[in-house]
């Protein structure tokens, strides 16, 4: 049997494919990019550091931090006033080098053994740590203008400018103090109120500060409530309201209790704004409203005029 042989037959067009390299770079004249995928592509956010810019929380505008800090921290567009520390409101009222500060070493002590979620003892160190100071005010003879004056000023960085013991007992130092010189007191509120940590005895001192000011006031010596954002409770309730002259910051939180117990207790409806500067001063509560800008000046008119009758009489 023959066996047939087949043979494969080229037609001539099998011809052998070069392998496929990248020219080089040199002798190309069109440049391959490498197309993005469209889900890893990221959206550039501008990142503002921190530090330098400050959101206004009334009208939302970005203020650059050192145009805030000349503007003793008053937004430049709506005049909302932000919360400013005891040192830079003291430094932005009295006359350079004036400021003498009394009793700057006194702390508070623990009475009641008060603990919760922190102890009192280790709540007075974390403030004392971050804040710089003893205490949630500031007290001392300086002058205003041409006018020496008892100054106290309180620091709501410091347990909510909360009043207690030692609060009280240094206010009442400065209104003595003045009384013994025949200086006027000024005395610039921030509180939440009585210090809860020493119970009756912060209650105590709104009693004791509120006599050194009849025996002050005995003396016809002036003295000059000034109340800013929020100026509450125990404090509003004593030496804060029972001033000669009270003025208040404009939009400054001012009242005994808080919106929800007057009305839990009254069972009322509210008007709104009601614990405002601005409806208290249209009420009768307060006698002006003053900028932060303009504070120092004003208090300088303020006490040249309250002082005038007593000048006057001593020079006769």
């Amino acid at each position: 049997m023959a066996t047939t042989s087949f043979t494969k037959k080229s037609l001539g067009l099998e011809t052998t494919e070069p392998a496929v390299t990248p020219p080089p770079a040199s002798t190309t004249t069109a440049s391959f990019t490498k197309k993005p995928k469209l889900g890893s592509a990221k959206s550039k956010k501008r990142e503002i550091p921190e530090g330098l810019w400050t959101k206004c929380p009334k009208c939302s505008t970005m203020v650059f931090d050192k145009e805030l800090d000349e503007n003793l921290k008053v937004c430049p567009r709506c005049q909302y006033h932000f919360a400013i520390v005891a040192r830079e409101r003291i430094h932005s009222l009295v006359e350079t080098c004036t400021f003498e500060e009394m009793n700057a070493g006194m702390t508070s002590v623990d009475v009641l053994q008060f603990t919760g979620v922190a102890s009192y003892t280790n709540k007075l160190a974390e403030y004392q740590k971050s804040t710089g100071l003893k205490d949630s005010v500031i007290t001392g003879l300086c002058k205003i203008g041409e006018h020496r004056a008892a100054l106290g000023v309180m620091d709501f960085s410091f347990l909510g400018g909360s009043m207690g013991s030692v609060v009280g007992e240094k206010l009442t130092r400065l209104i003595e103090k003045a009384t013994e010189k025949n200086l006027p007191v000024v005395i610039i509120s921030t509180s939440g109120g009585a210090r809860m940590y020493e119970g009756m005895f912060s209650l105590m001192q709104m009693a004791k500060t509120c006599a050194a000011l009849a025996y002050h006031a005995q003396a016809k010596l002036p003295y000059i409530s000034v109340l800013t954002h929020p100026t509450t409770a125990g404090v509003m309730a004593s030496y804060a309201s029972v001033g000669d002259l009270i003025i208040a910051e404009p939009g400054a939180m001012i009242g005994f209790a808080g919106p929800r117990v007057i009305k839990d207790t009254t069972q009322a409806e509210l008007p709104p704004g009601f614990q405002t500067a601005e409806f208290l001063l249209e009420h009768g509560l307060i006698d002006a409203i003053v900028s932060r800008k303009d504070m120092k000046q004003r208090l300088i008119d303020y006490l040249t005029f309250m002082t005038e009758s007593r000048k006057m009489a001593t020079t006769a």
